[in-house]
């Protein structure tokens, strides 16, 4: 049961602090605490989540009781601009993006 999000545009520095707060958790709970969590990458989450236990064939009753084994946030593709500085210098800006992997298993009884 896993789903993966590439080339998210958000740096992964800010999307692992929601990440963090979810791991190891039931979907359930994940699902409840990303509602109320204020960043923005808690939405792509909810939604990435959800989609990796709609991706488990499990009945929605089922797949509440589900828990997060692993979630990875790791470096995706950097978009290179240039910003115009002083005296005719250029400035680099880096764009980065994350690929985000959500693995869901059973709960250990």
């Amino acid at each position: 049961m896993k789903a993966v999000l590439a080339n998210y545009r958000q740096s992964p520095r800010k999307v692992r602090l929601v990440a963090n707060l979810v791991r190891g958790k039931t979907v359930e709970a994940a699902l409840a605490e990303l509602a109320l969590l204020k960043p923005v990458a808690a939405r792509p989450l909810l939604k990435l989540i959800k989609s990796a236990a709609a991706n488990s064939g499990e009945s929605k009753d089922k797949y509440e009781k589900l828990v997060i084994k692993s979630i990875r946030v790791d470096v995706g593709r950097t978009l290179k601009r240039y910003r115009p500085r002083a005296f005719g210098r250029a400035f680099p800006i880096r764009k980065r993006t994350s690929h985000i992997c959500v693995l869901l298993e059973a709960p250990t009884p």
